[in-house]
């Protein structure tokens, strides 16, 4: 009697497609088994090319199953109000199937959690700290956990952004001042409000008192290290999308502990934006749908948590 042969069932498999329009020297692809699914991770860097930009969107559009924008903010944000950026928006005009995430709504949740889990499961004490942040409206919510454990905030918008050598202290100022800027700045080109293609691999050295001054250097690291001075002694940095050099050179400036608010994936962290259109790839929802709590339940399933790597300094 013959028996019959038992054939592995396949494993269903998802496709994200990062594009940006930072530095394609930072281009990364890994296969990521999640809660018995396939995900395939692409990240592809277009340096400046916005035709190009556009042009993988649209190719790719019905053939992954959720777009990342990398390098860009389809809104900008900060607490509750959010505005669309006009130039952003003009690049997915050819876009139709494919559900598209900037990370925006993650990083809200998640990076709010972070300093809470710093403080209880690894031990760090930040009350009384001060916290500088290049822009309080791309990392609202990471200020904002920081002020919760009692940090003292130096968010620099006006100073980095805009060249306005004032740095404001709380976060209601920067809500206030959000409502005022905010149907201005949605309307400037993208690379008036962030670095793309190879101005992501300028330095310059701007404000230097403000670091000086922090004993936290948060948020985004292209403004990071765009903006930082050659040393950060004793530092901790808190940020994201990190490549191994970008580790070895924060290691050389002298920075005490390195916090990435996206875990390890293939020797290195990724975007907001890749790891929010990886969930809504699992949850298999549209991202309008998906409230805040479920982007949390989704990391603690999987175990993610912030990666501490302790740099000397």
């Amino acid at each position: 009697m013959l028996f019959p042969v038992m054939r592995k069932k396949k494993m269903k498999e998802k496709k994200v497609l990062s594009v940006s329009l930072g530095s394609s020297r930072r281009n990364h692809r890994v296969t990521l088994d999640l809660l018995g699914v396939r995900v395939i991770v692409n990240r592809l860097g277009v340096d400046g090319d916005k035709a190009a930009f556009s042009r993988i969107l649209r190719e790719n559009d019905g053939k992954v199953n959720v777009f990342g924008l990398g390098g860009v903010d389809l809104y900008l944000r900060a607490g509750k109000y959010r505005y669309l950026i006009e130039d952003v928006s003009r690049l997915l005009r050819g876009v139709r199937h494919t559900p598209v995430v900037d990370g925006g709504e993650l990083k809200q949740v998640w990076e709010r959690e972070i300093p809470r889990y710093l403080v209880e499961n690894a031990g760090m004490e930040l009350a009384g700290k001060t916290a500088l942040f290049m822009s309080g409206m791309d990392r609202y919510g990471l200020a904002e956990g920081l002020a919760r454990e009692g940090c003292r905030l130096l968010i620099g918008d006006m100073p980095f952004a805009l060249g306005i050598p004032i740095a404001l202290r709380k976060l209601w100022t920067l809500r206030f001042l959000s409502v005022l800027m905010m149907p201005v700045l949605r309307r400037l080109p993208i690379n008036v409000l962030y670095p793309t293609g190879a101005k992501q691999d300028e330095q310059r050295g701007r404000f230097p008192r403000y670091f000086e001054r922090a004993d936290i250097v948060g948020g985004d690291f292209l403004f990071i290290n765009r903006y930082r001075p050659n040393v950060l002694p004793g530092k901790i940095v808190i940020t994201n999308t990190v490549t191994a050099q970008d580790i070895e050179e924060l290691r050389s400036s002298g920075v005490k502990t390195l916090v990435t608010t996206t875990p390890d994936m293939g020797g290195r962290s990724f975007g907001a934006n890749v790891l929010q259109a990886i969930f809504v790839a699992l949850l298999e929802k549209k991202p309008e749908e998906i409230p805040a709590e479920e982007y949390l339940k989704i990391m603690q399933e999987l175990g993610f948590t912030p990666r501490i790597m302790h740099l000397g300094g």
